[in-house]
């Protein structure tokens, strides 16, 4: 079936609320109320509101037509990238045709045969993930120390980096520009580190190509733990930002941890955290590293 028979099956409605349900899956898994969303997009919050719930501008519709019109999905025609290369077309939509679990095997393999890091070369080098509040900067240093490697926040290497703290690049700048300075710490961090623990913060997983490029480089472990553990852990350390004029602050932080999982999921490891001692996860975590070695 072509594209254009796949998308004439969608209803005009259904198209809709599909688009709505990404751009605010895409939202929630980077962390941004939609009024943050308004401010960094210079698109009023009524509009964003609309859009996520089906109630799209009619001229994202008369894009698609004009994709069903040559056979082409919608996606093509907005990509702010220049036009790809005709091998990275033909291979998506190889990769198109495979089940989930042969996406993953497929994904391993091509690891495998380029990226040359092996789960034991790539041991040397941890990252940790997960939200705010589970324990990644206690436990990371900790895990160096036990290592004898450095630790390394990359959130503080964003800051040195752009010469400013992480709340004066998202209010000066937005959040396009915090990923980009992501991104140029953790390349700068692996270039010159054969050997590092990291912390890295809770959305480097939002960031496809950030996050290919820790998963590729780094044996990455997800701290879990549960929603109340990361707000009272957060809140403990006198961080009140997950409250700061939000009354719904735990339906927030439960939104976002289920609109990453997939994500976080997709690490070499996991190491639950709740209820657990420092000492106990750090027990966890050596285990847990050790199975690569």
């Amino acid at each position: 079936m072509t594209l254009r028979e796949q998308a004439s099956e969608i209803g005009d409605a259904q198209y809709l609320r599909r688009v709505g349900e990404r751009v605010r899956e895409a939202r929630v898994r980077r962390g941004m109320t939609r009024k943050l969303l308004a401010r960094d997009s210079a698109v009023s919050e009524r509009y964003i509101a609309q859009l996520e719930t089906g109630q799209g501008n009619i001229s994202i519709l008369l894009l698609r037509q004009i994709a069903q019109a040559m056979n082409l999905s919608a996606d093509e025609l907005v990509r702010d990238a220049p036009d790809q290369p005709l091998e990275l077309t033909l291979l998506i939509e190889t990769l198109r045709r495979l089940k989930p679990a042969e996406l993953a095997e497929a994904r391993q393999n091509l690891n495998a045969m380029f990226a040359g890091a092996t789960v034991r070369k790539r041991a040397t080098r941890v990252a940790l993930i997960g939200l705010r509040g589970a324990g990644k900067s206690t436990l990371g240093t900790l895990l160096a120390r036990d290592m004898r490697v450095p630790f390394i926040e990359l959130d503080r290497e964003i800051e040195r980096g752009a010469g400013a703290s992480l709340a004066e690049i998202f209010d000066l700048y937005g959040q396009v520009a915090y990923r980009r300075y992501e991104r140029r710490a953790l390349e700068a961090v692996l270039e010159s580190h054969d050997r590092v623990v990291i912390a890295t913060g809770g959305s480097i997983v939002a960031e496809a190509g950030t996050y290919d490029l820790l998963l590729t480089a780094c044996y990455t472990i997800w701290l879990i733990a549960a929603p109340e553990e990361h707000m009272s852990r957060v809140v403990a350390q006198s961080d009140l930002r997950p409250m700061a004029g939000n009354h719904e602050a735990m339906a927030d932080l439960r939104r976002i941890l289920a609109g990453r999982e997939t994500l976080y999921a997709k690490a070499d490891a996991r190491v639950e955290t709740t209820g657990a001692t420092i000492t106990a996860s750090l027990k966890r975590l050596k285990a847990a590293l050790e199975v690569a070695r």
